[in-house]
């Protein structure tokens, strides 16, 4: 599904990411990105999705380089985003701005999608006037149009509550087994990751950590003095 080699984004002398090797190859699961504030974490999902060009290194998806290839393509061939601000339309109501999403990105799959987010409800309201929570899953049901087959969020419940957090889990966990998708997840929420992820990758200082099933990760002595702390 997706293959990462010796992935680096220099910045001068800064390493944004650092020889980042990593290899999805199965559907239908959830993998986690954990790590410190700067761990180049955002960043790895810019340049899968085409928004920032890395320095050295090859992005594979579906045996396709996309090194070259503009965000817009990769949405083409499959690879969707979603970003740590909610990026919606306000003005126009959620079935508006599906519908437009739609047409761009040729997705027929409008009433499934909003059936598994629960947006029926709101479908007739204005994004502006929706509860927070409401245009998070807004904004996870625009990357969903089209059929992605890798399914990128950044940070999907910043600013959720609890309840609300685990929800949206519980949702994008059943559409990722019922579509096949692979998703891959940036979020600081660590009982969210541990609790709904099947792998989880952890960056620090730009390079990667481990990567491994979550109570492996849990254990790991490095990844608890980086980030998880002695309590974990």
């Amino acid at each position: 599904m997706l293959r990462i080699e010796d992935l680096c984004l220099h910045y001068g002398n800064l390493r944004a990411l650092d020889g980042i090797d990593l290899s999805l190859s199965q559907s239908g699961r959830i993998h986690g990105i954990i790590g410190p504030n700067g761990a180049g974490k955002s960043t790895l999902m810019d340049v899968i999705s085409g928004r920032r060009r890395a320095t050295s290194g090859r992005v594979w998806f579906r045996g396709v380089d996309v090194g070259a290839r503009s965000p817009a393509e990769r949405r083409r061939l499959g690879i969707s985003r979603s970003f740590q601000r909610t990026s919606i339309f306000p003005t126009l109501t959620v079935i508006e701005q599906l519908e437009l999403v739609a047409a761009r990105v040729g997705g027929d799959d409008i009433e499934k999608v909003i059936s598994a987010l629960e947006l029926n409800r709101v479908r007739n309201e204005r994004a502006e006037t929706i509860a927070y929570g409401d245009q998070r899953r807004v904004d996870v049901a625009l990357a969903l149009l089209g059929n992605p087959r890798l399914l990128l969020l950044d940070e999907p419940a910043a600013g959720l509550s609890r309840a609300e957090t685990t929800a949206l889990f519980e949702h994008v966990a059943a559409l990722v087994r019922e579509r096949d998708v692979t998703a891959m997840i940036v979020e600081h929420d660590v009982e969210a990751v541990f609790g709904f992820c099947d792998d989880i990758t952890v960056l620090d200082l730009g390079r990667l950590l481990m990567t491994g099933e979550p109570d492996e990760v849990r254990r790991d002595p490095k990844v608890i003095a980086a980030y998880l702390g002695s309590g974990a």
